[in-house]
């Protein structure tokens, strides 16, 4: 297959193009190349012609978001209309990276593909009407990922919880992590390898959860990191409302797929793929 990945060297596109260059053609275009927000910019994907064009490509830093929702709406939504209605034209797949902030977090369980709904921020909301122009092209999946670590780092943010956390460690820093916000923390390879599953099996297109099995609250999150590490830092659990953010946050959205056990395509637990990351980053032997 000819497959697209917009936002190559993003957390979420390194690994896809890793994972999926074995057995396809892979195309990958940076910022430089597309602006998924100006659809001239986009009339690249009709002169590379691929049968799958994968849009990792999002303005996420949260808080920002609130601050300016017009750049989060070009991007997130805007830009996943350009990328479908292109997709659209050339008869080819569009995969649409989306998230769990697209959820309010009152349900206090797992989100699954058959939940409702119902963002609380900009941000979620710009993804949410993503998600929507998406659906626009037949031919889709939209992949919902959460709590996101990989090798590369995410773009825009510089690195990810895991180094952040181990980096504060190695400083002699008091760590302070939220203790009430509950999520499914993902390994961006295992999400890939998720997405490369679904294309393989040509399973029905739509909505799914592609994270890693289980939840923690970041707290605990980190708690894991430095028993795997052996890093012993001073750490401290706080409650959300002492870091004043400026965008609301879900409290619980955690992630569970109960469409893809039903293709075979199954996950493992985010404890062995945070094991996995670390020895890849040379953390662990």
């Amino acid at each position: 297959m000819k497959i697209v990945i917009i936002g190559s060297t993003g957390q979420l596109g390194t690994d896809l193009v890793k994972i999926l260059q074995d057995d396809n053609e892979v195309i990958g275009l940076t910022h430089n190349d597309i602006e998924v927000s100006d659809y001239k910019s986009c009339l690249i994907l009709k002169e590379l012609k691929p049968e799958v064009i994968i849009n990792t490509a999002a303005f996420h830093k949260t808080d920002q978001c609130e601050e300016e929702p017009l750049k989060t709406f070009s991007v997130n939504a805007i830009g996943a209309k350009n990328v479908a209605t292109i997709s659209k034209e050339i008869n080819a797949i569009t995969v649409y990276i989306s998230s769990d902030y697209v959820f309010d977090g009152s349900k206090k369980e797992p989100y699954t593909e058959e939940d409702t709904p119902n963002p609380i921020n900009t941000y979620g909301i710009s993804k949410l009407a993503g998600e929507l122009y998406t659906k626009q092209n037949p031919k889709h999946y939209i992949i919902r990922v959460a709590s996101l670590f990989g090798v590369a780092g995410a773009s825009g943010k510089g690195g990810n919880f895991v180094e952040t956390m181990i980096k504060k460690a190695l400083n002699k820093e008091v760590i302070n992590v939220v203790d009430d916000m509950w999520m499914s923390p993902t390994y961006t390879k295992d999400a890939a390898l998720i997405i490369k599953k679904i294309l393989k099996a040509n399973i029905p297109y739509g909505v799914y959860h592609a994270t890693n099995k289980g939840y923690c609250t970041w707290f605990q999150f980190a708690q894991e990191i430095f028993k795997l590490t052996g890093l012993t830092p001073i750490i401290k659990p706080i409650r959300t409302d002492q870091l004043q953010m400026k965008a609301k946050r879900p409290r619980f959205s955690a992630l569970e797929s109960v469409k893809l056990p039903k293709y075979g395509i199954q996950t493992r637990r985010w404890e062995e793929a945070l094991k996995e990351y670390l020895i890849e980053k040379g953390y662990l032997s």
